[in-house]
């Protein structure tokens, strides 16, 4: 029954979260009642805890994590300072006549937004608001029109320089140095955030054209679902170089920065959010109040980053004093299939549990218990983390839980059903799980970029 306690403590925090409880203290708190318990009966180490104090001080001086405050601000910048707006509206003018020409603009702005914030939330939020009342107006069937945002929207786990990227190659840094030191490699390797935005690039751009052509074909096969916009005023060349080139351009230096080695993801960020601000001062949006407004959504989203972190950190500690890194590895040993079958259930458990955690907490509580186990298999580390990256992006779509449906839900009008968003993204978790298998058959998909730059 000993051996059972860190499954015990895994059901209890998904228990309390799915109750509601916030997840920084479900996990700290259940960890340290566990650990009190164990202590009690005399099977938990105290002494162990006394590691927690290095283990924060290497959060607070973890260079990589300060990437995460600075994209973050570059993202808010860029949402507040209304770009993505005026690339929509231009995009939407130059390719209305094309057969699904508004949705594909949808995709191409969806897609640059993701770029640009990296939080599904807000890239789901701002194309609601923005595109829904157009597609919904210009004719489009309000399934297709809802499946493409939500779809798009989440395109943010997986099109580099992403959040989820930044916390899940950080993550897998720490669990392959972990592997390789338990396999006697003293000299380990390392791998990087870098090297995941990478390996995301093949993956996330091969992603994008299998929602345009999907699109295209429900266009010009049912022209009823995605009319073409006849009545849209044409656009100059100019006036969409001039509302394109600022946000790619920004885009384009940060993320050729870290792919050349010219910056580290944190330098690149810094970079990311001092050009957003200065976008946002060209544009004369840049003031006091809008300053505030970025600096304390900003503020709050690092705080909650940092906070499940913390928590996440004190859980894991427990769990492996409890010996659940052994169980893990035990468990995994005894599966039919080796790694395939060792790497098709971990994939399954995390695309379960993306129905009720969010891709932060499932990134620092779920992936650093069973990341170090498969890679010691031999996985390769960039190949499991764009894995897991599109597999949390297509828990997010899933009726009924998934996040994104959510996060349309809320700002969608009345008279689009649940049932109707449920129906639009179904043709994306197709294509993601289409991905997922190509993935699965041609790993060099997402290998073969960062070993060409190494």
């Amino acid at each position: 029954m000993i051996e059972l306690i860190p499954l015990f403590l895994f059901l209890c925090v998904c228990l309390a979260l799915m109750l509601g409880y916030p997840v920084a203290f479900t996990l700290a708190g259940s960890a340290l009642l566990f650990a009190g318990l164990g202590i009690i009966n005399g099977v938990f180490d105290p002494a162990l805890l006394s590691a927690m104090p290095s283990r924060l001080y290497g959060t607070m001086t973890n260079y990589t994590l300060v990437a995460v405050p600075l994209f973050v601000l570059m993202g808010v910048m860029l949402e507040k300072s209304r770009v993505a707006e005026e690339l929509l509206e231009n995009m939407a003018r130059a390719c209305g006549k094309l057969p699904g020409g508004l949705g594909i603009s949808v995709v191409l702005v969806g897609m640059l937004l993701a770029a640009s914030t990296g939080i599904v939330g807000a890239t789901v939020v701002t194309m609601g608001l923005m595109s829904l009342p157009t597609m919904l107006k210009r004719g489009y069937q309000p399934s297709l029109a809802t499946g493409v945002i939500c779809a798009t929207g989440t395109l943010g786990q997986i099109i580099p320089p992403s959040i989820a990227l930044v916390l899940l190659g950080d993550v897998l840094s720490s669990a392959y140095q972990q592997a390789q030191m338990s396999q006697g490699i003293f000299n380990p390797s390392p791998v990087s955030v870098g090297d995941l935005f990478m390996g995301a690039v093949i993956p996330g751009l091969m992603l994008v054209g299998m929602y345009i052509a999907y699109v295209l074909f429900t266009a010009i096969v049912s022209p009823h679902k995605a009319p073409r916009v006849v009545e849209t005023e044409g656009v100059s060349g100019w006036v969409i170089l001039k509302s394109l080139v600022p946000p790619v351009g920004l885009i384009v230096v940060v993320l050729g920065s870290i792919l050349t080695g010219a910056a580290t993801p944190t330098e690149a960020a810094g970079v990311g959010a001092l050009g957003a601000m200065l976008l946002a001062a060209s544009k004369g949006k840049l003031n006091l109040a809008m300053i505030k407004d970025v600096t304390r959504s900003t503020t709050k989203v690092t705080g909650m980053v940092f906070t499940i972190l913390i928590g996440a950190s004190l859980f894991s500690l427990v769990f492996r004093g409890f010996g659940g890194d052994e169980l893990i590895e035990a468990f995994f040993a005894d599966l039919p299939g080796g790694v395939f079958g060792a790497t098709l259930l971990v994939m399954l458990v995390i695309f379960l549990l993306g129905f009720i955690l969010d891709f932060i907490e499932i990134t620092f509580v779920v992936v650093p218990i069973v990341a170090p186990v498969l890679l010691t298999m031999g996985v390769d580390p960039v190949w499991l983390g764009i894995m897991i990256a599109i597999n949390l992006q297509t828990s997010f779509l899933t009726p009924p839980f998934g996040f994104a449906l959510f996060y349309l839900r809320g700002v969608a009008p009345d008279s689009v059903a649940t049932s109707e968003i449920y129906r639009g993204v179904t043709p994306f978790i197709v294509l993601q799980l289409l991905l997922l298998v190509m993935l699965s058959v041609w790993p060099e998909l997402a290998t073969w970029l960062p070993q060409a730059f190494r």
